[in-house]
């Protein structure tokens, strides 16, 4: 029985199972009742041009799910997924099910966008999400979810954990077509090695047919498994009227093994088969590395949602109950105990305490919040138990914005295009181009279809992309190696061109310039005391400045041994006193001091903290963050660059102008919020800035995904981190400079080998096409050039740096 194409979804199947309807005198074949209401829903809505876009594109038949509908109305469902616009419509990112084309986008857009209550309905072809908004007074998700489904499609919420095992599947794929590859080419270079040495010593023709045999084996699962990405690439170009650099790999390929197998079958002339699998196997490596890229966004989606707590204790009728942040309203009240991270805004309404908000001011120092005082979400209760009411839900705080905007800036983040894609656009048509005019020349004045194919063949294999692919990644790899061995570490090759053409640094102040956390600059000793009783006093607490009093202790005295304190009582964001052998031990910052009757001067720029026994005071100390070393040196070097460098910080202008004269940075801008260094970064690059930021903590986040290249500390936080672009280990700013030289010198390595391979292309092709070139010379040829591209990507290691202490 005859195999009949389903006039919907273009499946084939025996016509005695299909559908059969006769319409306008042509006869319809519909493999099953979903795609019948599928194809008369389109004709009758205007839509049925989507089959002139589709093709012979085939789809999954259309199929039918009311039975879990109602869950997507659920009030769960709403608060896990949907988010609730001030004016009331509501919106939902959907991963669209089924999508394999752009016709498939047409037809879900417009389907959408025609009908009643849908605002707006957007879809990312590259990953197949959807951000749908509508007013839920007209239409539910439900019915949204049902008309997505009536037209063949499936749609459920975007979900990073789903996301994650797309991305995995993806990744494990390609990671099976390198493995097929890599054997292949290994095999098959040791036959090609006895090959060539027989070409030139002579070999019995037994023999040769038998190696020929062997290559061929080996090629066939290399071009058409491992390649089978850019015959893909190749067909949806061709479809687009598009050559680009699949087409050209996937026509020279495919042609040097089709005159291959020629060869090998007539007897005359070389087998090309070895130059097939060396051109899929190395560009097959660069298309992996675009995989791990789009996993590394998934990866830092999934770790930035995992830092959010789900659970919060609320208060109800003086019973404590832990509740889901999505079960969280207005005017509940949350209580936070010491080390606990705030999740939602609200207001103070009982208890004080001191608050760690570095992760979204980078003010290194503690905030003391009283009653009536803002909690931010993202900030750490450090010292107290506090109750505060909610002022915004979960999904309207400041860290659901944080991850929120965060998000957006990943998923908007242009993909590097590499210089050498560029280029090759035009560069692969041409070559095509050539190769068929050389080749019906030749057989039109040449004399026969042999002659004229093995030059035309010659015309691609000489012109073959290996060069040109190898230009960017033998250089950015030598590159990256070469700053692992810095301890700057680029999670992808591609960062240092980027970060080659930067024009503009952008620097956080706290853990970037200066170290991060507080530091004794200066004592004052009044009298003399026993440091063993301040060293146990400061034990005692994990307040930041209590660590740095600590930590200059140990500094000058070795000898230093805790003592057994009595009565320790920790006073909230004021200091701690103590008792030792009836000696009353008092430490903290001057109001605390007034309040213990203890009179001291509070006159400095810097922190204060001060020590007091039985009521006298023994010293003073003032804290400061300190610079790092070799901060001004490094930015005076970056500037001679010609980079214009600036400082973004959430500190107080006082202190973050008295640390940019230190180090030599004229433009400051302090006091900004997460969003508005974000902001700075885009406005510049609407300037058309290139832009590289350096940052440490979650306050930096946002405009670390923003930014061009995002540079973290390696102290940093887990999410600063898993933004970044690159991740300096040692922390040193010299690093920051360092990473700008690799880059520019790695970068002007690129320019040389595109140089260098176009060079090539420009006397070999011509004699290709002239026939000076046969199809063994002109791979022996491409092998050289890509040889010569790998030695002058090595001379990047001559690059001297300065040694770090």
């Amino acid at each position: 029985m005859a195999q009949i194409a389903c006039t919907h979804c273009n499946l084939k199947f025996d016509e005695s199972v299909m559908i059969t309807e006769e319409q306008n005198s042509k006869t319809l074949y519909f493999c099953c009742k979903g795609c019948q209401g599928v194809y008369h829903l389109l004709e009758s809505e205007g839509l049925d041009t989507f089959y002139d876009k589709l093709g012979d594109t085939q789809l999954q038949p259309a199929a039918r799910y009311s039975d879990d509908l109602h869950k997507f109305d659920l009030e769960g469902f709403k608060n896990k997924y949907i988010k609730e616009h001030e004016d009331g419509l509501y919106e939902i990112n959907l991963i669209i099910e089924g999508i394999h084309c752009s016709a498939c986008v047409w037809l879900n857009e417009k389907v959408l966008h025609k009908t009643d209550g849908i605002i707006e309905a957007t879809i990312n072809y590259t990953n197949n999400k959807a951000k749908v908004v509508w007013d839920p007074n007209v239409i539910q998700l439900s019915k949204i979810i049902e008309t997505i489904r009536s037209i063949g499609y499936n749609a459920y919420p975007y979900d990073p954990t789903l996301q994650e095992e797309r991305a995995n599947k993806t990744k494990k794929a390609y990671y099976s077509r390198i493995l097929v590859a890599v054997f292949g080419s290994m095999n098959i270079m040791w036959i090609a090695i006895a090959q060539y040495a027989g070409y030139f010593t002579g070999m019995q023709r037994g023999f040769k047919d038998i190696l020929n045999v062997a290559e061929f084996i080996l090629a066939t699962p290399v071009l058409f498994y491992s390649g089978w990405i850019f015959f893909r690439g190749a067909y949806f170009g061709f479809k687009n009227h598009i050559a680009n650099m699949d087409t050209l790999v996937a026509s020279g390929a495919l042609l040097a093994y089709i005159y291959s197998i020629y060869a090998m079958t007539t007897q005359q002339g070389e087998v090309y088969f070895d130059s097939v699998v060396m051109i899929i196997t190395f560009v097959l490596v660069g298309k992996y590395l675009e995989v791990l890229s789009k996993k590394h966004a998934v990866d830092t989606l999934d770790s930035i949602m995992g830092s959010t707590p789900t659970e919060v204790t609320v208060i109800k009728n003086n019973e404590k109950s832990l509740v889901s942040v999505e079960n969280v309203i207005l005017s509940d009240i949350i209580e936070l105990k010491p080390g606990e991270k705030v999740v939602i805004d609200g207001t103070v309404t009982y208890g004080e305490g001191s608050f760690d908000e570095s992760s979204l001011t980078g003010e290194s120092e503690p905030v003391h919040k009283h009653k009536g005082d803002p909690i931010l979400s993202g900030s750490i209760c450090l010292d107290s138990v506090i109750r505060y009411e909610v002022t915004k839900d979960a999904s309207n705080s400041l860290l659901h914005s944080i991850v929120s905007l965060l998000e957006e800036s990943i998923t908007k983040k242009p993909r590097i295009e590499q210089l050498a894609d560029q280029v090759s656009g035009y560069f692969s048509s041409i070559i095509l181009l050539i190769a068929l005019l050389t080749f019906a020349f030749w057989w039109i004045y040449g004399g026969t279809f042999e002659t004229a194919l093995i030059i035309g063949i010659s015309v691609v294999v000489i012109a073959c992309p290996c060069a040109l692919g190898l230009a960017t990644p033998m250089a950015t790899l030598v590159g990256i190696a070469m700053a692992a061995k810095r301890n700057i570490l680029f999670k992808e090759a591609g960062y240092l061109e980027t970060m080659a053409k930067s024009n503009l640094l952008a620097l956080d102040k706290t853990g970037t310039i200066t170290e991060g956390r507080p530091s004794v600059v200066k004592e004052t000793a009044y009298q003399p005391y026993e440091k063993n009783l301040l060293y146990a006093l400061v034990d005692t607490s994990t307040h930041p400045i209590s660590q740095g009093i600590r930590r200059y202790l140990e500094t000058d005295n070795e000898s230093l041994q805790p003592l057994p304190l009595e009565a320790i009582k920790s006073i909230q964001a004021k200091g701690i006193k103590a008792e030792y052998h009836h000696q009353k031990i008092v430490g903290g910052n001057a109001l605390f001091m007034k309040e213990c009757g203890i009179a001291c001067e509070e006159v400095s720029e810097h922190t204060l903290f001060y020590f007091a026994v039985n009521g006298e005071l023994m010293s003073k100390f003032e804290l400061s963050d300190t610079i790092r070393e070799g901060a001004k040196e490094a930015i005076a070097n970056i500037k001679a660059m010609g980079v214009q460098v600036v400082m973004l910080t959430g500190d107080h202008e006082k202190s973050a102008r008295k640390v940019a004269k230190t180090v030599g940075i004229e433009e400051v801008h302090a006091r900004l919020l997460p969003q508005e260094k974000s902001a700075f970064i885009r406005e510049k690059q609407a300037e058309g800035h290139i832009t590289v930021m350096v940052g440490d903590g979650i306050n930096d986040a946002i405009a670390l995904a923003q930014s061009n290249i995002a540079i973290a500390m390696g102290n940093g936080t887990d999410v600063a981190i898993s933004v970044s672009d690159v991740v300096l280990m040692d922390e040193k700013p010299q690093s920051i400079y360092d990473a700008y030289r690799l880059s520019k010198r790695t970068y002007r390595a690129v320019k040389e080998n595109l140089g260098l391979s176009l060079l090539y292309n420009s006397i070999a092709i011509p004699l290709a096409v002239a026939g000076y070139v046969t199809p063994l010379v002109a791979a022996l040829s491409m092998s050289l050039s890509s040889l010569i591209v790998v030695g002058n990507s090595m001379r990047i290691k001559m690059l001297k740096f300065k040694d770090k202490s």
